[in-house]
């Protein structure tokens, strides 16, 4: 494997579309630092793990040497971005942008190297156009292809009003990639038809088009709708490392995958032989621990990740449960015990088809932790604090070979 291969290789992972696969290996082939561009309108102060997945991927190109620009648009965030809504949205004050802006600059160096960064705002650039300026660019773009967008193409079938400033979001977007000469720029999957628009100025421009790259939309702790505030299914980058710690832990554990392979460093490699761990009846929540550990460091700390752990255990050891826990303990075999013989062994559960329905429904936890894999392995010597609804709690040992 040739070495701008193994490059590409790692920065496809976790993407979901590179457009085109062919011009990003012909500008790895030119040997020089790539301007990468990913944008960022700041319409609330904080930013969530939904928008590290950009993040992540940016300092993957970092550490190989490419150069940064984080753009805040502060002159598209008075805009608001019209990306997958289904009715004109409130523009924003300057001042309140301003004020969002500043947050995030303290926000991104948490994953970002500071001295390698360049934040850009794009008012830079777009208050210097004229008025004459402005109808030059809009006269690059037609109103068909606009309504080529699904969110603009269902409201105007649908009656709904949609304003002119709506259609000069991609435009000035895309601008910015001309501005900034980007020879790549990330977004969301969302984000595809703004960043081809910046593809096309850059042609228009008499510039080599951008390579566009598009990241998954992270799912929020619910495993089903995005990551959002509004949802209340975020978890924030500047929240304590004990909330932090505690809601990565509550993740389902088939969504701890799609996490680790967003938000973790961890190699490829790496990750395939955690899963393999777990494939041969390792407790997933022992995984979910290096997860938490890992992003908990990140934006704290190593000393608030091993502090948080602790804490975690101790709440849902004792603090949440009552002050007198049955206990048992079990034999175990030779490997792993599975979690349906357990639950049925120590009357946790009345039979495995019970065991079955409970871990289904979520109603299981071990350690504070919810399980929704059927087929966990509780390992030998270790003990778990085992819960099945609200009233049913255990203290369970397997005892070692």
């Amino acid at each position: 494997m040739t070495d701008i291969e193994s490059t590409l290789g790692e920065l496809a992972r976790g993407t979901e579309e590179i457009l085109l696969r062919d011009d990003l290996v012909e500008k790895l082939k030119e040997g020089r630092p790539l301007r990468i561009k990913a944008g960022f309108d700041p319409t609330a102060p904080d930013l969530h793990f939904g928008h590290a997945v950009l993040l992540h991927k940016l300092r993957q190109f970092q550490d190989l040497g490419h150069e940064i620009y984080f753009l805040i648009g502060d002159f598209t965030g008075m805009i608001g971005d019209p990306t997958g809504k289904n009715a004109t949205r409130k523009p924003l004050t300057r001042e309140a942008v301003a004020a969002n802006a500043q947050t995030y600059e303290a926000q991104i160096f948490k994953v970002l190297d500071r001295e390698r960064t360049r934040v850009v705002f794009n008012s830079e650039w777009i208050d210097r156009l004229s008025a004459a300026d402005m109808l030059k660019l809009t006269a690059r773009q037609t109103v068909a292809r606009m309504l080529e967008r699904d969110d603009f193409g269902k409201r105007y079938r649908s009656g709904q009003s949609i304003g002119i400033h709506e259609f000069i979001y991609p435009l000035i977007q895309g601008y910015d990639s001309v501005e900034l000469k980007a020879d790549v720029e990330l977004g969301g999957t969302d984000q595809k038809f703004n960043l081809l628009v910046g593809r096309e100025l850059q042609k228009q421009y008499g510039q080599s088009p951008q390579v566009v790259m598009t990241m998954p939309i992270l799912e929020g702790l619910d495993g089903v709708q995005k990551m959002s505030k509004s949802l209340g299914n975020y978890i924030g980058l500047t929240e304590s490392p004990d909330e932090m710690f505690g809601k990565i832990m509550s993740v389902s554990d088939a969504l701890m995958w799609r996490y680790f392979e967003l938000l973790s460093f961890r190699g490829a490699a790496d990750i395939t032989d955690l899963k393999r761990r777990v494939d041969d009846g390792e407790n997933p929540m022992t995984i979910k621990y290096m997860l938490a550990e890992e992003l908990v460091e990140r934006y704290h700390s190593t000393e608030a990740a091993k502090q948080a752990h602790e804490g975690f255990i101790t709440r849902f050891s004792k603090g949440k449960l009552p002050d007198e826990i049955p206990e048992m303990t079990l034999s175990g075999n030779d490997g792993a015990m599975d979690l349906s013989a357990v639950l049925r062994e120590t009357g946790l559960t009345a039979s495995t088809s019970e065991a079955r329905r409970m871990v289904s429904q979520g109603a299981v936890r071990i350690d504070g932790a919810r399980v929704d894999d059927f087929n966990v392995g509780l390992d030998r010597g270790s003990s778990y604090v085992i819960q099945v609804g609200k009233r049913r709690i255990m203290r369970v040992t397997i005892a070692g070979g």
